[in-house]
């Protein structure tokens, strides 16, 4: 007899909250649309590349310097032709980046026509993702 009434519970329980989930959907027009920013400036999570940290958004084109004025003489190379101590000179400067200021260092080297060597490419990228995990 309990666990018929723990049966019947769930049930009650899961048919509530489809048809929460149902009127939800309703008084929304049908539609599964993607959320709208957070009025909070905070990432939904919802998509690939967070607003607020991709490495793309063309938000500001004014360039910023992060005491890496040495790195405009890389202007136009080719990833794949840096050396060892050229990647080793990216790699200082990055690490010594505070963790907020990596995404807009990345979008600074852009906007200069800096591409980064790749394996920094690779930190860089694994850095604004753990980055964004912790927020």
């Amino acid at each position: 007899m309990t666990a018929a009434l723990i049966i019947l519970a769930a049930i009650v329980v899961v048919g509530g909250m489809c048809l929460l989930y149902e009127l939800h959907w309703r008084s929304r027009g049908g539609r599964d649309e993607p959320p709208s920013a957070q009025p909070d400036g905070e990432c939904c999570g919802m998509h690939a590349v967070c607003e607020r940290d991709s490495l793309l958004a063309a938000v500001d084109t004014a360039i910023e310097y992060f005491d890496d004025e040495e790195l405009d003489a890389y202007a136009g190379r080719v990833p794949e032709t840096y050396t060892d101590a050229e990647t080793e000179e990216f790699r200082s400067v990055l690490l010594t980046l505070l963790p907020d200021d990596v995404a807009p260092w990345a979008r600074s080297l852009q906007l200069r026509g800096i591409e980064l060597p790749l394996p920094v490419r690779d930190e860089l990228l694994m850095i604004v993702g753990e980055n964004r995990q912790q927020r």
